[in-house]
């Protein structure tokens, strides 16, 4: 099967968190002997913010460590949609294209045989409506939403009359339990600011109990304002920037927890949904504690997977208690990834593609049967 993709960035990660899903259902792909086509515009945001704060070395470093992937920049003006989908099989849209492109990517379909999906991964569904009721997705065969409460939008909306729940998951061949090179601290946070949208939860279920039990604590990601760079440094807390993904394994066994601490609108709007960096962070193997978050799909194992606090007295109590106990941490982290490979990895989100492509009438069969056999043994 000849796989085509068109996605934001497949090469950065900055601010771009579908990036790490992306890659993995790639790499997933690729080994069971599929063709997979990436293709991303020229001029991206990610890519772009990525080489003006880093230069060229992130993306030299991507391509030594997934050497098996490759993204085509396209001109958004130009897409050359003939040549680039000539034999495809299935075509996924991301939902962060612009929607001409959506659309016109649409009216290829109206005269081709592949099928064509489109990929939500984001709250824009229900905190921006609006935005996603341009996209013409009528010549689309359905979507793939991240999260149930999204599925649901769609259909109500009629957006979309096929919608399947497709849930990020981690990549297991590039996350999973790593000897630490050394000790860097008690507690690490990876996330980038979040427009404001998990402001107040940053003073309650992070700062404020570092603050009380005095942890050694780092924190990562992207568009920290000024003064939130102040407030981490005001409570004790080194902010070390921007981490390629591919160094989050490398980055959480140097500490004993790690937090999540989801964005309002996965709380409020869209229970259920708990993005990516929780199926990576419990396929590391890292014990985790999570801000209030409603589990409704049933995704994990709370108490058993991961601890979760109802507020910043109950995350400083489990803190406390989680840094006393080396059992009890090896407990979450064993129950935490025994749930990732038993349920969420990429393997498992294809194994769902295929059924998928299943439903909508193709045989979706390897292009190469030797490489899938290798891959399965």
């Amino acid at each position: 099967m000849r796989c085509v993709l068109f996605y934001h960035s497949l090469i950065s990660d900055w601010n771009h968190g579908n990036a790490h899903f992306l890659r993995g259902i790639a790499s997933e792909l690729l080994a069971r002997g599929h063709q997979v086509s990436i293709f991303e515009p020229a001029d991206g945001w990610s890519l772009q913010n990525l080489k003006e704060g880093h230069g060229e070395d992130p993306i030299k470093s991507f391509f030594s460590t997934f050497p098996e992937l490759e993204s085509r920049f396209y001109d958004p003006a130009h897409p050359h949609l003939k040549e680039n989908l000539n034999g495809a099989d299935l075509v996924i849209v991301h939902e962060w294209n612009d929607p001409d492109l959506v659309q016109r990517i649409g009216e290829h379909r109206l005269g081709a045989d592949y099928r064509l999906l489109f990929h939500d991964t984001h709250h824009r569904s229900v905190t921006h409506p609006e935005d996603m009721a341009v996209y013409d997705l009528s010549a689309y065969d359905g979507v793939l939403a991240f999260g149930e409460a999204v599925r649901r939008i769609y259909l109500d909306k009629g957006w979309s009359r096929r919608v399947w729940t497709w849930h990020e998951a981690a990549d297991v061949r590039r996350f999973y339990p790593m000897t630490p090179d050394r000790a860097d601290g008690d507690l690490v946070w990876i996330g980038n600011w979040g427009d404001d949208e998990r402001t107040e939860e940053y003073e309650e279920f992070l700062l404020g109990p570092v603050r009380a039990l005095g942890l050694k604590t780092s924190v990562y990601g992207v568009r920290y304002p000024q003064e939130g760079i102040h407030r981490l440094a005001e409570s004790g807390i080194d902010y070390r920037g921007w981490l390629p993904n591919a160094e989050v394994p490398r980055v959480f066994s140097r500490f004993k927890i790690t937090l999540h601490i989801p964005r309002r609108p996965y709380v409020e709007a869209l229970p259920g949904i708990p993005t990516i960096r929780p199926f990576e962070a419990l396929a590391c193997g890292i014990p985790m504690i999570s801000a209030p978050w409603p589990d409704v799909e049933g995704l994990f194992r709370l108490g058993k997977d991961y601890l979760q606090a109802a507020d910043g007295a109950e995350m400083t109590r489990h803190l406390k208690r989680l840094l006393a106990s080396s059992n009890l941490r090896r407990s979450l982290a064993h129950s935490g990834r025994e749930t990732i490979l038993t349920r969420h990895t990429c393997g498992h989100r294809v194994d769902q593609l295929m059924n998928i492509c299943a439903e909508l009438g193709m045989e979706a069969e390897p292009e190469n049967r030797a490489l899938y056999s290798n891959a399965a043994n």
